[in-house]
């Protein structure tokens, strides 16, 4: 009973983080321009920049990138899941393995960038066509319980800009 309760608060404290970053902002509309931030930020810093590790223990800019990438991977399917079957089983991901696991840190960030804008383009097809019933159909997280797709696409794209805001602070303190 007590793990339910520390899952509970430690769920309702990552939704409520998440969200603070979207605010009011239009989920859509965040999804539709993280792709040009994130060239921005590649244009703007070198390789060697973004793969500086400025806070030991903490993703380096690179890592970021490859993150995001994952997400639009593992959001995507979990929103297919639950727009096409009954209530499934969402699984959790250890993102720090999946980040690690993929060397992203040894890859170009531009590629990263490239990739995560046509995962982006698909996924966004997706949800742009969701009809508000659509919205409503939920999927039972492993980790966070019950979630529908209206909920989903505001936490992606509030993960979007924690990310977006990441991404800043890190190259802040590189250079």
């Amino acid at each position: 009973m007590a793990t339910t309760q520390v899952q509970d608060g430690t769920t309702t404290a990552y939704r409520k983080r998440v969200l603070g970053f979207l605010g009011n902002h239009d989920p859509l509309e965040v999804l539709g321009g993280t792709g040009d931030v994130l060239g921005g930020v590649v244009r703007d810093h070198d390789r060697k920049c973004m793969q500086v590790r400025p806070i030991e223990g903490k993703w380096t800019p690179c890592e970021v990138l490859g993150h995001l990438c994952d997400c639009e991977w593992v959001y995507g399917y979990r929103a297919r899941l639950i727009l096409c079957e009954e209530n499934p089983p969402i699984l959790g991901m250890d993102q720090d393995l999946w980040v690690a696991g993929q060397h992203y840190n040894e890859r170009e960030p531009r590629e990263l960038v490239e990739e995560f804008r046509r995962l982006r383009a698909y996924n966004l097809r997706m949800w742009q066509g969701m009809t508000p019933q659509d919205l409503e159909r939920t999927g039972l997280h492993s980790e966070r319980g019950p979630e529908s797709l209206g909920l989903i696409l505001k936490l992606l794209a509030g993960h979007d800009l924690l990310h977006l805001d990441q991404l800043k602070r890190l190259l802040m303190a590189i250079v």
